[in-house]
């Protein structure tokens, strides 16, 4: 991924952190030179001494097939948004905002025993704090059973690249306006947005 240095994160917490508040991801494999993808939630693990993003697709997609020695792509994305020149103190040209993450490794399938861990976890993860919470050791047999229609996948993190375009490149002014737009637009992406910029903001300012 093109990165222009000055919106390039490195701090690993930081990119764990985003990983795991938009874990809905994009995993991108390659049969015979074209590429194929699938969207689904993706997790962040560690592992001994590794970090693992494990997942799992239906059976019948032929994505799995493709898992093996080549290295698999995964993409992340936060907020986005329209960012307006018209919005900044000088004459400029409008761009777009947003947050990526690229995670770069290798995939491989589980065991029916991982399986079944992973999915106890996910359902912990997005469940524990709900009334009659759908846990899987609430589910019957019968529903359980259903798992042999999934395939579980681990991809073995080696290369994370992470760009958090969040004008960084204009002056407080205009920062602060473009947040204060942002948060008057109608689109639900532009006010998340707004969120974050307001947010890193006030990090630089407690690090500072």
């Amino acid at each position: 991924m093109y990165i222009p240095k000055q919106y390039k994160v490195t701090d690993f917490n930081e990119i764990r952190d985003f990983i795991q508040r938009n874990s809905f991801g994009t995993i991108v494999t390659t049969k015979e030179g074209k590429p194929i993808a699938t969207h689904l939630p993706m997790e962040l693990y560690i592992q001994g001494d590794d970090y693992y993003l494990t997942g799992h697709m239906a059976y019948a997609n032929p994505q799995w097939r493709t898992f093996g020695d080549d290295p698999v792509l995964v993409m992340y994305q936060g907020p986005h948004a329209y960012i307006s020149s018209s919005w900044y103190k000088s004459e400029n040209v409008p761009t777009w905002n947003y947050q990526s993450v690229h995670v770069y490794g290798t995939a491989s399938l589980m065991s029916e025993q991982e399986l079944q861990e992973d999915l106890k976890s996910l359902l912990l993860n997005y469940e524990q704090h709900r009334e009659n919470a759908a846990l899987w050791e609430r589910f019957s047999p019968k529903t359980k059973k259903q798992m042999k229609g999934i395939v579980g996948f681990k991809v073995k993190v080696q290369e994370i690249q992470a760009a958090y375009k969040l004008s960084q490149n204009r002056n407080e002014e205009d920062y602060d306006n473009i947040i204060d737009k942002l948060k008057k637009e109608k689109d639900l992406n532009s006010q998340q947005l707004a969120e974050v910029m307001h947010a890193r903001k006030e990090k630089g300012r407690a690090d500072s």
